[in-house]
């Protein structure tokens, strides 16, 4: 067996230097002369440790990270045969190809990123090697009826937010009369701390594609938009390769396969607006319009893309169908919880040790992600709160620790699942400013088509400002639950709608903090900038006459 040596080449390795460290390494082989296939993969998940190096001989695996240009020589030197001058063991990840000896890999059940970090993500070769588009010929042995039944025996539900169930999304598209169906992938990823996608993508582009394939044998669809950020160069041109490689195999265009079915592709690139992640901008954005959205119903699975049956899921569902078509839908579901089957991924970002993609069965608690997985809070500082969600979501507090990552139990701390972005913060996170600056990004994205988000969402922030500066009083925290109510229920999307949860949520399990700001005029986490000069004989500043400000201000 040849031995192999990988290296993690998607942006996060690109960004902790892989790129000198991959031509270190082939200059290394070329100079030694060695018959050993040097392979760029995509992110294996542990982003901590990038840049990470693979040697594969004689079957036994050793991952190393980070990997330098200068330890480049003395790791290879012990698989062959140099001046072997010792490695240090910090520098290993792991000796076991399965990685359990490393709890933040060796938990990991994945069902969507297996091949990341293995395959070259720019071979269709490698994919065919590890069962690559053996799902969608599974596929197109059933009937569409067939393949949307074993969707909904799975309970695979939507993982871009809302949960809904996706093979029931299937059927409601497949459904609609009409010969004209499309499909979308939502990759629009905006959420701040977000990777999910990027990952999926760069690591493994294939399994986006077999996915959607099997997606419009089941809905009837005759063409498919995979909408990406343009912020995702490398995304952008793993999927355009992949799409060139899987036409030639015959996998993409007319009469698939020799089974009858019609499927194009188009990649559209997102110009980064927030709010095209909400179904009915992103659709107006392929249309070509201004990403603003529109009420529901009629939903899209009724009427989408320029007024025609459609059918969006994001880049993670897609990618663990054909997964379950291989393994069958009872296998996915028993990892999950009873409503709710499979594994889900999430990028764990923030005041966390070990930071990185990771992919778990539904119903593992936060406590085992932070802290079995995490590692916990970088520097030994305390836990405070993880925000999961994104700007839409919400802070569960460490008291909440045991919760389950599961849709319905998240929704009950007032957080919910999201697309998986998740930040960690510690103890010197003032949660007055957290919220803050999730409102400041919600603030900015808002389209403005309706007041409530337009102007609501920039009255919370101004709120907020006066708070954590140390200038407000009681009488605008009231003013400001009224405006998240006001914003909830009157915002014509869900960016507006779920504006107000990072406040909200902050305010239920960090009210204590809010009250410092406001009637001790500090910040217990020592975080905000607060104006001292704020009180006199326990009068805020607003309340003195305009003479005694101006002499304050003085």
């Amino acid at each position: 067996m040849t031995p192999m040596i990988r290296v993690g080449m998607s942006t996060c390795g690109l960004a902790a230097g892989a790129g000198a460290v991959y031509t270190a390494i082939d200059t290394y082989l070329h100079r030694r002369q060695l018959s050993v296939t040097l392979q760029p993969t995509g992110c294996v998940g542990a982003c901590h440790r990038e840049p990470l190096v693979e040697v594969v001989v004689d079957g036994a695996s050793t991952l190393y990270g980070p990997v330098t240009p200068e330890r480049v020589s003395l790791i290879l030197d012990q698989h062959f045969g140099g001046r072997g001058r010792g490695v240090s063991p910090d520098w290993i990840v792991s000796r076991r190809a399965d990685r359990t000896d490393y709890p933040f890999l060796g938990r990991q059940v994945k069902v969507t990123t297996p091949l990341c970090g293995v395959i070259d993500p720019h071979s269709l070769e490698d994919y065919l090697a590890y069962g690559g588009y053996q799902g969608f010929k599974q596929a197109l042995k059933m009937t569409p009826e067939q393949v949307i039944q074993a969707i909904k025996d799975s309970h695979l539900r939507g993982r871009g937010g809302a949960g809904f169930p996706a093979g029931m999304k299937w059927d409601i598209t497949r459904q609609q009369r009409g010969s004209d169906k499309y499909l979308i992938c939502n990759a629009d990823e905006g959420d701040p701390g977000a990777f999910m996608d990027r990952t999926m993508i760069e690591g493994d582009p294939h399994r986006l594609i077999e996915g959607m394939l099997i997606a419009a044998h089941a809905i009837g669809a005759t063409r498919g938009y995979i909408y990406v950020r343009a912020e995702y160069p490398l995304a952008v041109k793993a999927l355009r390769l992949a799409l060139q490689q899987a036409r030639e195999y015959g996998m993409v265009g007319q009469n698939i396969l020799g089974s009858g079915m019609n499927f194009e592709f188009i990649i559209k690139e997102g110009a980064g607006a927030f709010v095209c992640g909400e179904e009915t901008a992103l659709m107006h954005s392929i249309e070509g319009k201004r990403g603003m959205p529109s009420m529901r119903p009629p939903y899209p699975s009724e009427h989408g893309l320029w007024g025609h049956p459609t059918n969006i899921n994001n880049v993670e569902t897609y990618a663990s169908t054909p997964s379950i078509l291989l393994n069958g839908p009872t296998w996915f579901a028993s990892m999950g919880t009873p409503k709710s089957g499979g594994t889900k991924a999430f990028a764990l970002t923030g005041a966390i040790q070990n930071s990185g993609l990771v992919e778990v069965p539904i119903g593992m608690t936060l406590r085992e992600m932070i802290f079995d997985l995490g590692g916990g809070c970088k520097n030994n500082r305390a836990f405070k709160a993880v925000q999961l969600g994104g700007p839409s979501g919400g802070c569960i507090p460490a008291s909440l620790l045991d919760t389950r990552i599961d849709y319905e139990d998240l929704k009950a701390t007032g957080a919910i699942m999201g697309s998986g972005g998740m930040v960690v913060v510690d103890e010197t996170t003032c949660m007055v400013d957290f919220a803050r600056y999730f409102l400041s990004f919600t603030q900015d994205e808002s389209c403005g088509k309706c007041v409530p988000c337009r102007i609501g969402t920039r009255k919370m922030l101004n709120l907020l400002t006066r708070i954590s500066h140390g200038h407000a009083t009681g009488a605008d925290l009231e003013r400001l639950l009224t405006l998240c109510e006001t914003v909830r229920v009157g915002s014509l999307c869900g960016l507006g709608q779920t504006a107000p949860n990072p406040v909200l949520t902050t305010l239920r399990y960090f009210k204590d903090e809010y009250l410092a700001h406001i009637e001790e005029k500090r910040c217990p986490a020592g975080a905000c900038e607060i104006d001292e000069r704020q009180a006199d004989n326990g009068r805020p500043l607003a309340h003195r006459a305009p003479a005694a400000r101006a002499e304050a201000a003085l």
